[in-house]
């Protein structure tokens, strides 16, 4: 199996001492600083390589795209979603666009949940497997927000939040680490494949050895935000679902995603690929990994709606006041982490140039995304404030990729292009990517 965009399911719960208490109330850690105790820690907002990726979030710059030219845009992404599911390449698909925090979005919808097996026809409100857009839309903000309280320091090691967290170099590892994908860790494992209870394959996953030595090379890992899934529990005290929810979902009014959907939210959900007796999984986590251990976890697990991934987007990244993360961390995050390394990688973020940067031409160099295995893209820009939620269940009809690989890209291309029509493109600096699932 490729590395995954995945998912987990009931995990059992692990006993904490504040376990049964809510995030928000447990105590604060004696920790001074957002980037953690220790005095040689720095700042999450640090000049460390380079400003961030267009700076803290704030009022959108004069570049933003105007009404008109975004309707545009809007109209000119939306018809090619709407070729792609018309031509039978995918089941059905909902793209939502926008400028800013308090713009209006347009969301439109095509097709239908499924081609094979009982179906609806897609909605706004059709809910999605996220596969790996739980790792920017889950463990990522849950992280951050953990760092903004000072219960974790992006330059803690790992082995001071997970004793598990074991093996040669691993003392080395840094929170900051798995969230750019430069920790060493190899991208996947099918841990599914593995023996005895989800306990043991948790184990197994946080003793994987290293691959290269922490800080050196840039490797798109599964394992290392199943790890960070694991950081958020013991730090926040609470199951992860549960921590996500508090810390980040609830804040942002996001009432339609969260881990584990309740059965009421079939009708409207998604189908996936087919599993081994032929039929589809809808509302069961496609990745193999996550499903095995449970349905919740760091890497995969997360299902969600258009608007409320617009919500997060605009919310959490593009809202200078938004309730959920300082405007420090956020810089942070969308800084590159990785440079002189063979990516270009923020916290959580894909940046213009990566190897899985889906974004293209038009869209501006300062820009962020991210993908999912599943068929899922999300991308912002916290200069112009332009972004775009691209929802599809593309593996509904197979694992070959390219339809979906291609569509995001040109999504991409013909919104800003359009929207951002009297700037100047940005240096399409993004790499093709791969058209066979490796995930993400």
């Amino acid at each position: 199996m490729p590395p995954a965009d995945h998912l987990a399911h009931d995990r059992p719960a692990h006993d904490r001492p504040a376990s049964d208490r809510p995030a928000s109330d447990r105590p604060a850690p004696d920790r001074p600083a957002p980037g953690g105790p220790a005095s040689d820690r720095p700042a999450p907002g640090r000049p460390a390589d380079g400003p961030p990726a267009g700076g803290a979030p704030g009022p959108v710059a004069p570049g933003a795209p105007a009404d008109g030219r975004l309707a545009r845009g809007a109209a000119a992404a939306a018809a090619l979603v709407e070729a792609a599911v018309s031509s039978g390449r995918l089941p059905g698909a909902v793209l939502a666009v926008g400028s800013g925090a308090d713009g209006e979005p347009v969301v439109r919808a095509f097709g239908r949940t499924a081609v094979h097996g009982p179906s609806a026809p897609v909605t706004p409100d059709t809910v999605y497997d996220l596969a790996s857009l739980t790792k920017v839309t889950a463990t990522l903000p849950a992280v951050l927000r953990l760092v903004d309280e000072g219960a974790v320091g992006l330059d803690d090691p790992v082995r001071r939040h997970l004793p598990g967290f074991t093996g040669p170099g691993k003392d080395r590892v840094t929170v900051r680490h798995l969230l750019a994908h430069s920790s060493g860790l190899p991208p996947h494992r099918p841990l599914h494949e593995l023996p005895g209870a989800p306990a043991d394959r948790l184990a197994a996953a946080l003793a994987e050895p290293l691959a290269t030595a922490p800080g050196t090379a840039v490797a798109y890992s599964d394992l290392g935000f199943l790890a960070l899934g694991e950081v958020v529990r013991t730090a926040a005290g609470a199951p992860l679902d549960r921590a996500v929810a508090e810390l980040v979902l609830d804040p942002l009014g996001m009432d339609s995603t969260r881990y584990l959907p309740p059965a009421p939210w079939l009708p409207r959900t998604a189908a996936t690929e087919p599993g081994a007796d032929g039929v589809p999984k809808a509302g069961v986590v496609h990745d193999e990994n996550a499903e095995s251990l449970g349905g919740v976890c760091g890497h995969a697990g997360l299902f969600g709606t258009a608007p409320d991934l617009a919500r997060y987007l605009r919310r959490c990244w593009l809202d200078p006041d938004g309730p959920v993360l300082s405007r420090a961390v956020r810089a942070e995050a969308l800084r590159c982490q990785t440079a002189g390394l063979d990516g270009r990688r923020g916290l959580g973020w894909t940046l213009r140039g990566d190897r899985w940067d889906h974004m293209a031409a038009h869209w501006p160099a300062t820009g962020a995304g991210h993908t999912g295995f599943t068929g899922t893209a999300l991308a912002l820009d916290p200069v112009s404030g332009l972004w775009a939620v691209l929802l599809t269940n593309a593996v509904h009809l197979g694992r070959e990729a390219s339809t979906v690989v291609a569509l995001r890209r040109a999504v991409s291309d013909a919104l800003a292009g359009a929207a951002l029509a009297e700037g100047t493109p940005a240096e399409d600096t993004s790499a093709p990517g791969p058209s066979v699932r490796a995930r993400p």
